[in-house]
C-alpha cells in the first residue's frame, strides 16, 4: 500500500529517534481463570517489520495471549506495551484503534455481504464515527481504501460478489484484507492458512510476505512448514508460558521444543 509523506507519531506508534524500540511488549502478563493460569508471566517482544510465529501444543495459550493483546481478554497482572504506550486491558476498538488488528481461527466475515462491503465496514471503523444520517456512499476515501485493501490482497475482482460465494481460501484471504482497511501496524493472523490447499497455502505464504514489507505480522500456525519457511523468529509457549525463543533453524534443533511440541 502506498505510504504518504511523514507524519506525527498516532498513539500506538514511536516518536522518531525509537525505531529500535520493539513495536510490542509484554511484561509478566499473567491471566488466571479461578485456579487455572492460562498465561504465566510472559515477557514477549516482537520487533517493527518483524515476521513472528507463536507456536505450541493445544491449551499452551496462544489464543489466550491473543485474545490478551487485541483487547478481547484482559490480564490478571503485568502489561502490555505498544509502540511505548500502555495499552493494558483497553477494549477491542480502543486496540484497533492504536493500530493493531488480527484474524480468527475461524472465518470471521459477513457471509451476506459483498467482498467490497466487509472490508468497507472495518475501513469505516477505524476513519469514521458511525452516522445514520449520511449514506456510505459519501465517504469516498473509505471506498477507496476499501478497494486499495481489496487489490493488495488480490480480491479486488471479486468486490462485488457475496462474501458466500468466494471459495475457503479467499473468505481466509478477504478476512486478511478486512484486517488491513483497519491499517495497522500490527497484524496478528490466527491459523491463517487453516483448511487450505496446498496451492492455497502457498498463495497465503506470498501473500503474508508481501504485507509484511509494510507491517508487523505476528501469527499463530500449525503448519511446521508455514512456520518454518515464513517466520524470521518462533516462540514456543507451553503451559501459557515461553518455552523456547529464536530462528526457524534454533527451535527445530531445542530438544525441549522437540520434545514437547515437534515430535507430536
Amino acid at each position: 500500500m502506498a505510504v504518504d509523506a511523514p507524519r506525527a507519531a498516532s498513539p500506538g506508534e514511536a516518536a522518531p529517534g525509537h525505531a529500535a524500540e520493539p513495536l510490542l511488549r509484554t511484561r509478566g502478563l499473567t491471566i488466571r481463570f479461578g485456579g487455572l493460569t492460562a498465561l504465566n508471566n510472559v515477557d514477549f517482544s516482537v520487533a517493527r517489520e518483524e515476521i513472528r510465529a507463536v507456536i505450541g501444543p493445544n491449551g499452551a495459550g496462544k489464543s489466550t495471549f491473543f485474545n490478551c493483546l487485541t483487547g478481547v481478554l484482559r490480564p490478571t497482572s503485568g502489561a502490555i506495551l505498544f509502540g511505548g504506550a500502555d495499552i493494558t486491558g483497553l477494549p477491542p476498538d480502543k486496540i484497533s484503534q492504536r493500530g493493531i488488528a488480527r484474524s480468527y481461527q475461524i472465518t470471521n466475515i459477513l457471509p451476506n455481504a459483498t467482498t467490497l462491503e466487509n472490508v468497507r465496514i472495518a475501513a469505516q471503523s477505524r476513519r469514521h464515527s458511525w452516522s445514520l444520517l449520511s449514506h456510505y456512499r459519501a465517504y469516498r476515501d473509505i471506498i477507496e481504501k476499501s478497494e486499495a485493501a481489496l487489490d493488495s490482497v488480490g480480491l479486488l475482482p471479486k468486490a462485488y460478489e457475496l462474501a458466500a460465494n468466494l471459495s475457503h481460501g479467499e473468505q481466509r484471504t478477504l478476512e486478511i484484507a478486512i484486517a488491513l482497511a483497519t491499517e495497522p501496524l500490527l497484524l496478528c493472523l490466527d491459523e491463517p492458512t487453516a483448511g487450505m490447499s496446498a496451492a492455497e497455502t502457498q498463495q497465503t505464504m506470498m501473500l503474508v510476505r508481501s504485507i509484511a514489507k509494510h507491517l508487523t505480522i505476528l501469527i499463530v500456525e500449525h503448519d511446521m512448514q508455514v512456520v518454518m519457511e515464513l517466520a524470521q523468529r518462533v516462540t514456543v509457549f507451553h503451559y501459557g508460558a515461553v518455552l523456547a525463543e529464536g530462528s526457524p533453524a534454533e527451535i527445530q534443533q531445542n530438544k525441549s521444543v522437540m520434545d514437547v511440541y515437534l515430535k507430536a
